[in-house]
């Protein structure tokens, strides 16, 4: 739609005001009541008793052994979902035994159907917990109710460990060494853990006999019904440990200095369009010690990712810039520590990060430049935490070298606050006609929880860049209100023009902006069984130009229809009024649209079914103006799981323009993707993965063989291939990559 459209939501900029009234008012309301739906942690905290154990357990499901008949059980678990507070629909049974060298755990799910109601669609390490059945302990070993280490398993033993804090920071990737194996039975499954001493963190205890805060969770998918030992409220998760019951009766060894070795051998054959294959051999490693439960040195040499999963292709229609996670484990581990910043999600889309570990070791296309050498010290205790990166980046024949320091600080303030602070430090070296470059952000951090469900977390950032002595700031404040009935926010942010974080990431920079929304939880007890929940929201989003103050962007997504089903399928219906002013041409997917302003209304439609089923499938689809033309989007995903060991995904996205732009184009843009996975088991895998993108003619293939043949030992044999069309003619490339890693405990 053109600019003159009187009836359009945005008929002038100042209209945006009224988002901004509108969000607070949407913020405010939940406030006015009370969340009688979040109820406090029990004041007399659940126990379990662990038994001491002489005899060598065996780990592979069967708990049969008297040392398991004998020791006390923790049963009577509670319904988190869907009905919060009723007894679990079919109960769990948990024990704890030790003994110098191991924590064991053992869970017997019960389940009169068996193994017909056990839901596991795949078998890769740190699944997606929400899509399967999932028995998981979460253990607090300084009984502060702020730290959280999970160990979770499916009934087919594949293994999910993270680590969190405050229920707000996680280290999802965090990988430790232990053990579990399961068995599925007539009258449900059973898991087995062993988790080494050493693995866990814990200060030592004067007494010998310390009290740790322990919860249990429990996922019986063919339900959908989440249920815990020590229940919490469904506005939370299992990780807000204040909720946790204890675990008493351990008498864990004291903490001792623990060095991991991984070297590895890396060879890679390579091939450049008609080129003849050329090969190279690499060598390199890691070194984790542990010198105590609080203090972790990590260090890293010829670093090497090769193993890592390749970026999926983006068609970016947007004006933020693309954000592309982490995928390498040595960045992945103690994540959380130096994740500070506002990092978005699905409903808020600034994000401002400091510092943002890709900036390591990659170029902006995501080719891999040589990592040299890298330390990481973290330290954590019941205070404070604080750590310190250290990287050398080499240099080619296109950049200098470049070398990394990044300091980070936090410190806890009575039960539920933290404070904290950050440098990061960049220095790229002098090279022929370039020369050197020194590049710079402090900032400073809080994170407040004022009540159960209402918290805040801020943020004020300055850069410094030595060229041209330029510098500027960054700031924002998330307030967040999380209840049973209603999830609310309000996200004012600015980040100005001079701001340049180049080990951070900005997804826009020049700009006044405030992010804000809120939805219902509506539950009611004559719904019909299928359905859990009507959830109708709204979000509002607008963006001044932060030097001339004008309004550059507004969006209201409107969505009234929102319906959650029983079994985490859904059907969401919305609009989006959008005003658009563009200070300068702006070019999505090599389509030139003029400078001016512009406002449409979009309507979108997105569906899922149940993601737990042998067959499922999501669908989004989106039409109606976009500036000055039409756009039609299309995005599907279908997966066949017919038995855990295989899966397969396809996906398909489209972009159909109509007049859009300064020449009015017609253009057809399509993004197909297929991925499978064949698992022998949880430690065998062989995944696959293809794209093409008809934007610019790119294709990638990745093939990756993973055996896992002891805990965090591998052998890898990768193929990855990319083409893609430029001016001339058809570029491509070739990979064949084998490594083998061994991990060394001593």
């Amino acid at each position: 739609m053109s600019a003159d459209c009187s009836n359009s939501l945005f008929t002038m900029p100042d209209r945006a005001l009224l988002i901004i009234q509108l969000s607070i008012w949407l913020f405010g309301s939940p406030l006015l009541g009370t969340a009688q739906d979040v109820f406090k942690p029990d004041s007399i905290r659940k126990k379990i008793v662990a038994l001491s154990v002489t005899s060598v357990l065996k780990i592979d499901g069967h708990l049969e052994e008297s040392d398991w008949q004998q020791a006390p059980i923790a049963r009577s678990f509670t319904q988190v979902e869907p009905f919060q507070g009723q007894p679990a629909q079919f109960d769990t049974e948990v024990r704890v035994l030790y003994d110098p060298h191991y924590l064991y755990v053992a869970a017997f799910c019960r389940d009169s159907l068996g193994r017909k109601a056990i839901r596991v669609p795949d078998l890769r390490r740190d699944f997606d917990d929400e899509e399967q059945d999932v028995f998981g302990l979460v253990i607090d070993g300084f009984n502060d109710k702020r730290n959280a280490m999970a160990f979770m398993v499916n009934p087919y033993g594949s293994q999910r460990d993270l680590l969190a804090f405050d229920d707000m920071m996680f280290d999802t990737d965090w990988d430790a060494r232990w053990k579990v194996r399961t068995q599925r039975l007539d009258s449900g499954w059973t898991a087995e853990f062993a988790i080494p001493w050493h693995t866990l963190r814990y200060p030592a205890s004067a007494n010998g006999q310390p009290t740790w805060g322990i919860n249990f969770v429990r996922n019986r998918r063919a339900g959908n019904e989440l249920t815990a030992w020590s229940p919490f409220p469904r506005a939370f998760s299992v990780f807000r440990m204040e909720y946790a019951g204890e675990l008493v009766g351990i008498q864990p060894p004291p903490p001792a200095p623990n060095l991991q070795v991984t070297p590895y051998t890396l060879i890679t054959t390579d091939r450049y369009n008609t080129s003849t294959w050329h090969s190279s051999l690499k060598t390199g490693g890691e070194v984790k010690w542990a010198i105590n439960p609080s203090n972790v040195v990590d260090l890293t040499f010829n670093t090497d990712f090769a193993q890592a999963d390749v970026d999926r292709q983006v068609n970016n229609l947007t004006r933020f810039s693309v954000f592309f996670p982490e995928r390498r484990q040595f960045f992945l581990e103690n994540a959380s520590l130096f994740g500070a910043g506002l990092l978005g999600g699905d409903d808020i889309n600034m994000q401002i990060q400091p510092f943002f570990s890709r900036r390591i070791g990659l170029d902006e296309v995501g080719n891999p430049i040589p990592i040299v050498a890298g330390a990481r010290y973290v330290h954590r205790s019941l205070t404070h935490n604080y750590g310190t990166i250290l990287m050398r980046q080499s240099g080619n024949n296109v950049q200098a070298p470049v070398n990394y320091l990044v300091g980070r600080y936090t410190r806890n303030i009575g039960e539920q606050h933290r404070i904290g602070s950050m440098l990061t430090f960049r220095h790229q070296e002098a090279q022929a006609a370039q020369p050197s470059n020194r590049n710079a952000v402090v900032a400073a951090d809080a994170f407040l929880r004022l009540t159960p469900s209402l918290s805040l977390n801020t943020m004020l950032a300055q850069s410094l860049d030595s060229q041209a002595g330029s510098r500027g700031t960054a700031a924002f404040a998330h307030l967040n209100y999380a209840a049973n009935h209603m999830e609310a926010f309000i996200v004012p942010v600015l980040v100005t023009a001079g701001f340049d974080a180049k080990t951070g990431f900005v997804s826009r920079h020049n700009v006044a902006a405030v992010n804000a929304g809120m939805f219902l939880n509506i539950r009611q007890s004559w719904y019909p069984r299928w359905l859990r929940a009507l959830e109708p929201g709204i979000f509002p989003e607008i963006y001044f130009n932060a030097q001339t103050r004008r309004l550059q962007e507004a969006r209201i997504s409107i969505n009234p229809v929102w319906i959650t089903l029983q079994n985490s399928g859904f059907l969401g219906i919305f609009s989006d009024p959008t005003f658009q002013h563009l200070e300068e041409t702006f070019s999505p997917l090599g389509i030139d649209i003029a400078s001016g302003s512009y406002q449409y209304l979009r309507h979108n439609i997105m569906v899922s079914s149940d993601p737990s089923k042998k067959f499922s499938y999501f669908a989004f689809a989106s039409w109606g103006g976009y500036y000055n033309g039409s756009l039609l989007s299309i995005e599907g995903n279908i997966r066949l799981a017919p038995i855990p060991h295989f899966q397969l995904n396809g996906s398909y996205e489209m972009n159909q323009f109509r007049q859009v732009g300064i020449q009015r184009e017609d253009a057809y843009v399509q993004l197909w993707s297929l991925e499978s996975r064949i698992a022998v088991n949880p430690r065998l895998q062989l995944i696959g993965f293809y794209q093409f993108n008809s934007s610019a003619n790119r294709e990638v293939w990745n093939v990756r063989l993973s055996w896992e043949f002891r805990p965090l030992s591998f052998v890898y044999l990768v193929f990855n291939q990319r083409g893609f069309q430029d001016l001339h003619e058809r570029q491509q490339s070739q990979h064949l990559i084998g490594k083998i890693t061994y991990l060394k405990q001593f």
